[in-house]
């Protein structure tokens, strides 16, 4: 079986989300989150772009709905036993079936989590899951209760995440190697990712980030390949990806002779990089971050560049984004702890001059407070090509 967890931590894993069921007086719980389903039994598909939900009670007993594909596919991934399949047709109605199932745990009248926050639950599907369920149950939100248990990491979590770091910074070598003039973008990607393919890696939860020239100042991914020319600049962001733990790199490159204006700002980011890791601290609430960045971005007159978030927590994630719960945006209070794993990137994208300089890595949370897990260096000359 395809199981990368102890059967030991997955159910340690269910006890303490049955644990804050009781807390929140919570009776079961309808698991819709890919996340969620993974930290919780082990379970790996990308079948949740369809209705499919694990339902969890208090006590510990699981039954999944899904469909047919998935059957083997939740066999051999996950410690489900109780698995049910839905039929594809033009009058299937899998909350209806679901509520049967929920009738059959003895659920009529009791309140119920859900995780309406969820990519696998479409608004359809949950107007349809709200319907089914009118009168039998009372619903709640509970979108994250099981992501709050998600973002303190385990040993074995830790691990894996160490290992993604070590790939991504064999991608961001990859990568680097490759930022001279005349080289086609579509070759650093196929580099950069192949490098952590190499290495064991998975698909990252969302696209690598690839943008040079005046497209070196945008922080999405969009469809379109061109060559660098020289001068140039580069911009990746991408994630070192083991079994679906994430650990993200962002950098800007300079192609060819540089603006000497990149010095100043790559100054810039570097400083608040470091301020920013300073302010991750247990105990600490995470917007101090965001307070931390800012405040030296905006000393040194970046004000009108940066972004109004600076990095998230990361994690076992699946499509569309790679971005966990928390964010570091300004006066969030969620407190940092220990076995957080999150990512800092400082942006800074003067459109005026059409120049870009962002400088990001993860970082783990211990007794001492962000402890990088790179080993790629930060500075001007050894960064860029």
């Amino acid at each position: 079986m395809a199981i990368h967890f102890t059967p030991e931590e997955l159910a340690d894993r269910r006890a303490r989300a049955c644990a804050r069921m009781t807390e929140e007086g919570i009776d079961g719980l309808l698991v819709f989150r890919q996340e969620s389903l993974y930290y919780l039994t082990g379970y790996d598909t990308f079948g949740y772009v369809f209705f499919q939900c694990l339902y969890l009670s208090a006590d510990g007993r699981m039954t999944l709905l899904t469909r047919a594909p998935d059957r083997l596919q939740a066999q051999h991934t996950s410690v489900i036993e109780d698995i049910r399949i839905w039929m594809d047709g033009p009058d299937a109605k899998p909350a209806e079936e679901l509520r049967a199932i929920l009738d059959g745990h003895g659920c009529a009248g009791q309140r119920l989590g859900v995780e309406w926050e969820s990519y696998g639950l479409t608004a359809r599907n949950g107007q349809r899951l709200a319907a089914a369920l009118d009168g039998f149950c009372t619903l709640t939100d509970a979108s994250e209760l099981v992501s709050r248990l998600r973002a303190f990491k385990s040993p074995a979590e830790i691990a894996y995440v160490r290992r993604a770091a070590e790939l991504a910074d064999d991608a961001l070598e990859a990568g680097r190697r490759l930022a001279v003039p005349g080289v086609f973008e579509g070759d650093i990607i196929a580099a950069m990712q192949g490098a952590v393919f190499r290495g064991g890696g998975d698909d990252p939860a969302n696209e690598y980030i690839i943008g040079s020239g005046p497209d070196a100042l945008l922080c999405r991914y969009h469809t379109g390949r061109r060559r660098l020319s020289s001068p140039d600049q580069l911009t990746l962001e991408f994630a070192g990806v083991y079994r679906h733990y994430h650990v993200c790199l962002m950098r800007s490159f300079a192609v060819g002779p540089a603006d000497p204006r990149l010095a100043d700002m790559h100054k810039a980011a570097v400083d608040a990089l470091h301020a920013a890791e300073g302010a991750l601290r247990p105990g600490r609430p995470v917007g101090e971050v965001f307070d931390a960045h800012a405040r030296v971005l905006d000393a040194a007159g970046h004000r009108e560049h940066r972004l109004n978030a600076c990095g998230y927590s990361l994690g076992a994630t699946f499509a569309p984004n790679w971005m966990d719960w928390p964010m570091f945006y300004r006066g969030n209070p969620v407190e940092a702890r220990l076995g957080m794993v999150f990512f800092i990137h400082i942006i800074v994208f003067d459109a005026g001059r059409g120049l870009a300089m962002t400088l990001g890595r993860t970082s783990e949370v211990t007794q001492t407070g962000a402890s990088p897990l790179s080993k790629a260096g930060l500075d001007f000359t050894s960064g860029w090509g």
